[in-house]
């Protein structure tokens, strides 16, 4: 006896998988891993010569989630150091040691100034004070160019 596959019987085969294809591409996502089979039969057609009955199996898994990012810790204080008519640069460095690496500065003349070669100025005044708790950001230096009128 011969399987004879016609044009019909194909064509629903790729429609019925097309289907099952995007029902599984539309699957919303969950934490845990999922697995789902699909079993799909076609009748017999009748035809002049039989026509092949086929069974078809697809099976899917959906990846895990991925894990939850760590969380972040409270940035550690650090105690301020006194960096009053020091160079910028200097004042820095001194910062940095004491465990923050983000400090600002501004130009003390209120001139809205940038501070573009740090060991061109020197430190009038500082944010917080000497001994004072300081994170990230929060250490703002108030700066004179070298040679203006300062208090040191």
């Amino acid at each position: 006896m011969k399987h004879v596959r016609t044009q019909g019987h194909l064509a629903l085969c790729a429609l019925v998988a097309a289907g099952v294809l995007g029902l599984t591409a539309c699957s919303g996502s969950s934490s845990e891993p999922t697995t789902a089979t699909t079993t799909t039969t076609t009748a017999e057609v009748t035809t002049s010569q039989p026509a092949e009955v086929t069974e078809t199996t697809m099976a899917t898994t959906t990846p895990k989630a991925p894990a939850a990012a760590p969380a972040t810790t409270e940035p550690k204080a650090a105690a301020m150091p006194n960096v009053v008519c020091m160079n910028l640069q200097e004042a820095q460095n001194t910062i940095q040691e004491a465990g923050v690496f983000y400090s600002r500065s501004k130009d003390a003349t209120g001139q809205g100034r940038r501070q573009v070669v740090d060991s061109n100025w020197i430190v009038v005044a500082q944010t917080p004070s000497a001994g004072a708790p300081v994170t990230e950001g929060e250490a703002v230096l108030s700066a004179v160019k070298i040679g203006e009128p300062s208090p040191c």
